[in-house]
């Protein structure tokens, strides 16, 4: 078992709090019990001044001690149980002292008790530990408070054993009464006074509420709510107004244990006494008793300011909200009037300074002279020509003088007034009636003299054609007549829309026509003559292509030699229009014409296959806008021959057939014929052939042997030709065979091989002739005539 060096040598901190290392705050040395015990006594030898004798039997003691607990160092230790207790109870009043105990029950098998830590937390946090050999240890909180409420539990420490109590709710009830502190205990009106409320005892968050209350009414005039995050105390500021005489402040602390809000009583504060800056306000009216009309009429406000004011009040004097005097420079206010009817009513004084305000109020009468004239007319609207007549009268008709206005212009200063009416006679028109120094005014009569309206002038913008479909302004303006002025738009002896204008501006009414279409303007004012209607007002309306289509006459199929026409045609459109025909691909069209009809026609007298293709045209007149111009539908055109010339053209391509079958006939027949005159040609006598060498098998000098053939050499072929000098000069036609021609001797040389090639002329002249003067070239096989060049030539 180890102890803190620090804490055996000194045996407790400074605030009387043992601590063990582990759980000390200081970083100290540690030791083995024997050491700690030397260096124990050294201490105690040099802090007890014994003689030398008296040392020695201590030695002996510490000796003995330190032996006995080298001893207890087998000595073994549990912890039976701990638990915790409050005195006088987990819940006690506010101020009152609680006790917290911690109760540890260990078992050892030493004879003395084992030291032990006892710690207390609260809220999870140690603020007490103390080391002790005690089953019970003590903390003493006096005086608890709300801040002490909390859940707390003790924990003991043994030979680094730990155990530790549940955790136990200490609840502290109530709150300490409030002290209430005020800066000044006289105060005059619209004064400030400054309340302190403070709970010295606790620790914030207070809340606290502060409260104004009238201590004759004993009601609460104000009432102000604080939070104090970081204070026990809160400062208030209340104004005093001029209902206050003699006041008391009520403070009340609340805090929060949990959930649970502890409040405390109420606490009051001393009395305040409010004094007034300045008196209520107080009238003085002159003359005194009756009061008649044209009399001077004094109306007065006073009042008594104190010598705590710092500053005059501002006096005013108001006659039904409007204000009529004021001051605010000493203590009166004067209102002078010469009396007058309009003069009697209800008169308050008010009286203001800062946020005090005194008001007072008293009725004045004042005795009519007279009464108030009254103007009459014959007639308020009239026709310009017709007779005003205008009267001013007093009920009793007393004598008084009189005049007429019209709008702060003298008209007469008589009681009557009658004039012919014109246009400058409108307005609006009163009269006055004077008795001595009494003036009063009469009533206003509006009178209209209504000038004729001249005829109502209707038009539009003719510099640019109307289009269909959008929009234009029409006029109509009368030059003459009294405002206002009514306008009525007819369109098609219909009303489209209406105006009323109180200028001589014209009226502008805006319509969209579709067609050509008739316009008049009506207009009417105050005038008995009624409406007058305008001339009729002609509007042409263009309309504008939209739709374009091209067709070709009769077909799309158009026949050669024939006309192609082809109709370019509009749904609608205003003429002029310009028509276009395109042909696909060409940017320029290939004709133009301009018509005021809905279609346009081009046609071709004599078509033909360059007429094939693609075609659209487009039509627009000056209603479109030349980036958008209408387009038609693309038609496709094709050109075919006549029946006529493809009977021609079959019967002639029949005939070159017909021919040629002919000519190839005869051909066959001529050859034939000459196949037949073969054989006998071939019964001469025969003509000297080559052998493989080149070599005349026989010689024949006779000279026509050799003018029918010659001799030409070739590469790896011997032919004989036929020279035939001895004719006439005949066109002849030589005609050649190629006949391939094999062996048939199986018994020939190894080194013959292959097929020799036979070729014949026949010359052809006429057929007398013909059968003497055939000749063939037969190729030879061993110097032999082959059966097969012998079978072709008897087929010739």
């Amino acid at each position: 078992m180890e102890y803190c060096r620090k804490c055996l040598t000194e045996g407790s901190t400074e605030e009387g709090k043992f601590l063990i290392c582990g759980k000390c705050l200081l970083p100290q040395r540690h030791g083995s019990k024997a050491e700690l015990t030397i260096l124990a006594v050294e201490a105690l030898t040099v802090q007890l001044r014994w003689p030398h004798r008296d040392k020695m039997w201590l030695g002996v003691l510490l000796t003995l001690l330190f032996c006995s607990s080298l001893e207890g160092q087998e000595n073994s230790f549990t912890i039976n149980s701990i638990r915790m207790e409050s005195l006088p109870g987990w819940t006690v009043r506010n101020g009152q002292n609680l006790t917290l105990q911690c109760i540890v029950d260990i078992s050892t098998t030493s004879h003395v008790k084992p030291h032990h830590l006892v710690l207390f937390y609260k809220d999870d946090v140690m603020f007490y530990n103390v080391s002790s050999r005690e089953n019970t240890e003590s903390y003493f909180i006096p005086q608890a408070r709300v801040y002490d409420s909390g859940k707390y539990k003790c924990t003991v420490i043994l030979n680094n054993k730990e155990k530790t109590t549940p955790e136990y709710q200490v609840s502290v009830r109530g709150v300490p009464n409030p002290r209430v502190v005020l800066d000044k205990k006289e105060v005059i009106e619209g004064g400030v006074v400054t309340v302190n409320c403070s709970v010295e005892e606790e620790k914030a968050p207070i809340y606290f509420k502060i409260e104004k209350v009238s201590l004759e009414s004993k009601t609460i005039k104000q009432s102000r709510e604080k939070t104090s995050q970081n204070q026990n105390f809160v400062m208030v500021e209340f104004p005093i107004e001029e209902q206050d005489h003699i006041l008391i402040f009520r403070c009340q602390a609340m805090i929060l244990s949990g959930l649970q809000m502890e409040t405390s009583d109420l606490t009051r504060s001393d009395l305040v006494t409010v004094r007034s800056s300045f008196s209520i306000p107080k009238f003085h009216v002159s003359p005194t008793g009756m009061i008649t009309e044209g009399d001077q009429l004094h109306v007065k406000c006073t009042i008594q300011v104190t010598h705590l004011a710092q500053a005059f009040p501002e006096i005013i004097i108001q006659k039904d909200k409007a204000i009529v005097a004021h001051s605010r420079h000493g203590n009166e206010a004067v209102y002078s009037v010469m009396a007058a009817e309009e003069h009697n009513g209800n008169y308050t004084c008010k009286v203001e300074a800062s946020r005090i305000s005194k008001v007072s109020s008293i009725v004045v009468n004042i005795t009519e002279l007279f009464s108030k004239p009254k103007l009459e007319s014959s007639i308020t609207r009239l026709d310009e020509g017709e007779s005003l007549s205008l009267q001013c009268t007093i009920p009793g008709a007393p004598p008084a003088n009189f005049t007429i206005w019209k709008e702060n212009m003298t008209v007469t200063q008589t009681q009557n007034f009658t004039k012919v009416a014109s246009e400058w006679d409108s307005g609006t028109y009163m009269c006055t009636a004077a008795i001595g120094n009494v003036v009063k005014r009469s009533n206003k009569v509006q009178i209209t003299v209504c000038e004729m309206l001249s005829e109502p002038w209707i038009f539009h913008d003719s510099r640019s054609e109307v289009v269909k479909g959008r929009t234009i302004a029409i006029s109509c303006q009368s030059i003459n007549g009294s405002l206002p002025i009514s306008y009525h738009l007819l369109k098609a002896n219909k009303t489209l829309e209406s105006f009323q204008k109180s200028s001589s501006d014209p009226a502008v009414f805006k319509d969209k026509p579709t067609k050509d279409t008739e316009y008049q303007c009506i207009a009417e004012n105050c005038h008995s003559h009624g409406k007058i209607i305008s001339k009729v007002l002609r509007v042409k309306v263009i309309a504008p292509v939209e739709e374009v289509k091209l067709t070709i006459m009769l077909s799309e199929e158009v026949e050669s030699g024939k006309a192609f026409v082809l109709q370019c045609c509009v749904n609608e459109g205003s003429g002029p229009i310009t028509y276009r025909f395109y042909r696909e691909n060409e940017n320029k069209p290939f004709h133009e014409t301009t018509t005021n009809d809905t279609q346009a026609i081009w046609h071709k007298a004599e078509a033909s296959k360059e007429q094939e293709g693609q075609y659209y045209c487009t039509a627009s007149n000056r209603a479109n806008f030349a980036r958008s111009l209408p387009q038609s539908n693309k038609l496709t055109v094709k050109v075919f021959l006549a029946p006529w010339k493809k009977g021609l053209i079959a019967v002639v391509v029949i005939g070159v057939i017909i021919v040629t079958l002919l000519l190839g006939a005869r051909c066959y027949f001529l050859k034939k014929a000459k196949a037949k005159q073969m054989p006998v040609e071939m019964s001469r006598p025969a003509a000297p052939l080559l052998n493989s060498n080149n070599e005349k098998i026989s010689s024949d000098p006779s000279p026509e042997a050799n003018s029918h053939y010659g001799c030409n050499e070739d590469v790896g072929n011997h032919a004989v030709k036929s020279l035939d000098e001895n004719k006439e000069d005949l066109n002849l036609d030589v005609e050649y065979t190629e006949v391939e021609v094999s062996s048939p001797d199986p018994h020939r040389a190894p080194e013959i091989k292959g097929t020799e090639t036979v070729y014949s002329e026949i010359r052809k002249a006429d057929r007398d002739f013909m059968e003497n003067r055939c000749s063939a070239y037969l190729v030879l096989q061993d110097g032999h005539p082959s059966h097969s060049a012998l079978h072709v030539a008897g087929t010739w």
